[in-house]
């Protein structure tokens, strides 16, 4: 449960992309996003849909689960 003002992080995005040495702006560009939209996912304001989170994976050659905590 989180309280408020907390975010409860779902996804690895950020730290899977700095694993991999790319950044949010690279990762928007590949996808046609806005990088505000990425900078959401990366800080687990929002989440990317399932079709997106597939691409994301395949970009940065990782399997679904290392996305996902």
């Amino acid at each position: 449960m989180t309280t408020k003002g907390e975010t409860r992080k779902l996804n690895r995005i950020k730290v899977v992309l700095a694993e991999t040495g790319h950044t949010g702006k690279w990762l928007a560009e590949q996808l046609g996003k806005d990088p505000a939209t990425v900078s959401k996912w990366c800080t687990n304001r929002s989440q990317p849909d399932l079709y997106t989170l597939n691409g994301i994976t395949r970009l940065l050659g990782v399997e679904i689960h290392e996305l996902l905590y």
